[in-house]
């Protein structure tokens, strides 16, 4: 505080004992010197004004927005913000602009004269500032730093952008939607989802942008150049930021957090996308069928669904795809690579997404609840699903044959029956499958492999839901029971099957044949005769099947066969192969079973 009021003091004297001409006559002589910086001036106003830099003084303030300035000129400048006015225009371009230094800097754009260049890097620049700017990238010099948070920066209207950060400022808004932003290059940017407008366009493809950065980030698919890599696991990005979100992979930070529920997230676009679940807020809907999307990029992706349009493909195999994600997931099944990892347990996964996924497992949290039936789900995408059951809504409907489903990957699996697409196969015998579950189910055939096993009797099973059914025939309750014909069950389901028995309903229909089937498990097994896909197998004479139901007949068929025919002695392993072999007998004596 004492070196502040010395540093005035000076400023004071210097400006009292240099008061030679009247304020704003300029001489040729540079008669005003400072004493802190020793910079010099031939006018006494300019000099006053250079003092505010040092004194941090600033006597105009903003009526508007409240904002302080050290010089009236700069307030002015400032104002123009809030009424918008351009009063100095490009007579090139016709482009207008609130001050006529950003006219001046602009007209050098056309001019394309770039007379400083740097020493270093040998970059050419149009003006003297920019090269002085630049020039601390190599030096590594950052002069401004912020009060708040300590980080430091190399110009000055940067450290003025960032604070924004801290003091949530953002002056300019969007004319049409009212959205505010923090920067004008924002506002600019995004003006443009409005307007259509694409001005940046690559030398290569032809493929226009928006924003001249995203064009840079284009530019590297073509050259595949990736200069950035990571320290801990030596994955290569072509742009820095791209690596520093990475790191939060390894660090575990997640510096952004949501002001209503406190989550957490390792990028602000996350935090974006996260916040739409609070205020439901769907300004982007689709032309053709008015759909409302949150964001301009889901509306971008779901376009794709009307046109077809797969512009990502694997360079390996050729696959296409509409969206960039589902080539990234499916490059990892060429590269194997699984770079998340459990803390818990240590097992490792492709995806973060699958992560979370199984980190539920170990906290049983679930903090995402139904509004209607209050039922909780661990992840909002299960949160997500469920509702549908409520609204009976189908938004995903084949262009094939029109049937409609509620969920996106129900309808992709629905499409591989048109298609007789199998993009899973088994490694061990390199038999193909439509469908993930089918591989995974049938991979246990050649593994042997029953991982749930029952606390009561030790019996192991392939699949979690078998071992929950096999655990009622220990607890042996019963409390749902047809009011037909009294008939118990231990599952509210198994009874609403049961019934479609009396009342001879088949909600189930096949969309090739139309067959109809009272129960979803049949028309599964249905659907595997059209497809020929037979995901089970015999352990003992490796014959495969597509229902567990034939593998099970087909078991016995190693086993000893117990039912014989008492008129020629034939025998049979099913009860029923011997009904049917009475016939041939038709004898008017009334056939006992015998069991062996």
């Amino acid at each position: 505080m004492e070196t502040y009021d010395k540093t005035n003091e000076t400023l004071v004297e210097t400006v009292n004992t240099y008061k030679i001409i009247e304020n704003g006559i300029q001489t040729n002589e540079k008669s005003f010197t400072c004493d802190i910086c020793g910079e010099e001036f031939c006018q006494e106003l300019l000099f006053t004004k250079h003092c505010h830099t040092h004194t941090k003084e600033k006597p105009y303030s903003c009526d508007v927005c409240g904002k302080g300035f050290s010089r009236k000129d700069h307030i002015n400048m400032h104002y123009k913000t809030h009424t918008n006015e351009k009063l100095f225009s490009c007579d090139v371009c016709g482009k207008l602009f609130s001050q006529r230094g950003n006219l001046n800097r602009h007209y050098q754009t056309h001019s394309n004269e770039k007379l400083f260049s740097c020493d270093v890097c040998c970059k050419s620049y149009s003006r003297k500032d920019e090269l002085k700017v630049h020039y601390r990238i190599h030096a590594d010099e950052k002069p401004y730093s912020c009060e708040i948070c300590h980080k430091q920066f190399s110009q000055k209207s940067n450290l003025n952008v960032h604070f924004r950060i801290h003091t949530n400022e953002k002056p300019y808004s969007c004319t049409v939607c009212h959205k505010a932003f923090s920067q004008k290059s924002h506002l600019s940017v995004h003006f443009r989802i409005h307007t259509n407008e694409k001005p940046y366009s690559c030398d290569i493809c032809h493929k226009y942008f928006s924003d001249k950065s995203h064009l840079n980030v284009h530019y590297k698919t073509h050259t595949n150049k990736k200069p950035f890599s990571c320290d801990v696991c030596d994955k290569k990005y072509s742009r820095k930021d791209e690596l520093k979100v990475h790191y939060r992979i390894h660090t575990k930070e997640k510096p952004y957090s949501c002001d209503v529920c406190q989550k957490q997230f390792a990028r602000k676009s996350l935090l974006d996308v996260h916040y739409v679940i609070h205020t439901n807020e769907k300004p982007y809907s689709c032309d053709v069928c008015h759909k409302k999307f949150s964001q301009r990029s889901n509306l971008n992706v779901h376009f794709r669904t009307h046109t077809k349009e797969k512009p990502f493909s694997c360079e390996i195999c050729g696959k296409k795809y509409s969206h960039k994600v589902d080539l990234k997931k499916h490059n990892r099944n060429h590269t194997n690579e699984k770079c998340f990892a459990c803390d818990i347990c240590g097992q490792k996964f492709s995806q973060e997404r699958l992560l979370q996924k199984h980190f539920h497992r170990h906290t049983k949290e679930k903090p995402y609840s139904c509004d209607v039936c209050h039922k909780k789900f661990s992840l909002p995408c299960r949160l997500n699903m469920h509702l549908q059951t409520h609204t009976k809504e189908k938004p995903y409907s084949c262009d094939v044959c029109g049937k409609a489903y509620s969920l996106k990957g129900n309808l992709k699996t629905h499409y591989r029956i048109h298609t007789d697409e199998k993009s899973f196969s088994c490694d061990v015998c390199h038999k193909y499958f439509s469908q993930k579950s089918h591989l995974i189910t049938h991979t246990r055939s050649h593994l042997l492999e029953k991982p749930y096993s029952c606390d009561i009797c030790h019996k192991d099973f392939s699949l979690k839901g078998n071992l929950n059914m096999h655990y009622r025939n220990h607890t042996n309750k019963k409390h749902y029971s047809c009011a037909v014909c009294g008939k118990e069950f231990s599952l509210r389901g198994n009874l609403k099957t049961h019934y479609r028995i009396h009342t001879d309903e088949k909600p189930f229909s096949c969309d090739i044949c139309n067959k109809e089937f009272s129960q979803k498990i049949n028309l599964n097994e249905h659907l595997r005769t059209h497809a020929s896909e037979k995901p089970l197998s015999c352990d003992i004479c490796h014959k495969d099947f597509s229902s567990k139901r034939y593998l099970q007949r087909h078991y016995r068929t190693h086993k000893k066969k117990k039912y014989f025919c008492d008129v020629c002695g034939k025998k049979y392993s099913h009860e029923f192969e011997l009904k049917f072999h009475y016939r041939i007998h038709a004898n008017s004596y009334s056939k006992s079973f015998v069991c062996v």
